[in-house]
């Protein structure tokens, strides 16, 4: 997705969370909400990652089967909210993890698992198995090879907390990009309107060229889609996306879906749900929570949900 934008700005990039970080103030006269945002980021990926030794995650992970660990409150909140979605068993699923080491998709010694590895890595998958204690934010996997991995909700957690942050230090708007994922925070100082023009993603071409436009007052905008991450063995194409029900990608006539939503990590959690539905989901834009929606089909078709495309 490209952002389109023409008055002069504060912007700065760094790496973090396995992918290229920008971040952008408008109005600003230093650089301060920029590098504590920063430094928030890298305070959360410290907590939540699962590519360490160490975190508050991996310290759930490393008890399976043995205790319950107290994690942070923000650490918690955002297992309870990735437990919760995971058992409305509509294709998200945070205790993949297992499935996600065995396939390494989009990382080193990326393989095809035989039948019997997936077999054995799906018995560990059981959202339900997850005991969760909010008087004491403890988490506790109760079966020995559960692994939680956070990474499908996680930078959407992130980028409303940067959203948040800025809010305290008075930043009247700017653009929060995790690799792709986008948060829009204040009116556009751009537009007469107040509203962002958000470029959405071309899956068929290079990144940033855009297929089309939305118009829109500040948002989210997260995008799930086979075309970036995947591993290709004599020619076919096995993308990230893996289905815990099955235990490999999931089988889907869908390139991608780009979802816009109040909050970034609703985004997350919505774009995954219409993208395992493999297009829309009847009514779906009518939650107050969601915008509207741009899903593109491996044979080229596009179709929106709620939300008019512009030419790009």
């Amino acid at each position: 997705m490209m952002i389109h934008n023409e008055i002069m700005k504060r912007s700065a990039q760094r790496r973090g969370l396995g992918t290229t970080i920008t971040l952008t103030v408008f109005g600003e006269k230093d650089d301060r909400a920029l590098d504590a945002a920063f430094d928030l980021v890298s305070n959360y990926e410290d907590r939540l990652t699962v590519n360490r030794p160490v975190s508050e995650v991996m310290a759930v992970n490393d008890a399976a089967g043995i205790e319950p660990v107290t994690v942070s409150s923000s650490t918690y909140d955002l297992i309870a909210q990735a437990v919760a979605s995971s058992r409305e068993n509509f294709g998200y699923d945070a205790l993949i993890g297992p499935l996600v080491k065995l396939w390494k998709i989009g990382f080193d010694g990326a393989r095809v698992p035989s039948e019997a590895e997936i077999d054995e890595r799906m018995k560990s998958i059981s959202p339900q198995a997850v005991e969760l204690d909010e008087a004491t934010h403890s988490v506790e996997l109760t079966q020995h090879g559960m692994e939680l991995d956070l990474g499908g909700i996680a930078k959407g957690y992130i980028a409303d907390r940067v959203r948040d942050l800025w809010k305290a230090y008075g930043v009247a708007a700017g653009i929060v990009d995790l690799g792709g994922n986008l948060l829009f925070v204040g009116d556009s100082p751009n537009r007469s309107d107040k509203r962002w023009v958000i470029g959405v993603q071309d899956p068929d071409r290079d990144r940033h060229i855009d297929l089309g436009m939305a118009v829109l007052p500040a948002c989210s905008a997260v995008t799930s889609g086979v075309y970036e991450r995947y591993l290709e063995i004599d020619g076919h194409k096995y993308h990230h996306l893996l289905d815990p029900r099955t235990g490999r990608p999931l089988e889907t006539t869908l390139a991608g879906v780009t979802v816009f939503t109040q909050d970034s990590v609703i985004g997350e959690i919505e774009a995954k749900r219409l993208f395992f539905a493999g297009g829309p989901i009847p009514d779906w834009e009518h939650d107050p929570a969601v915008i509207g929606a741009v899903f593109v089909y491996a044979d080229g078709r596009v179709e929106t949900a709620g939300i008019t495309l512009v030419k790009a």
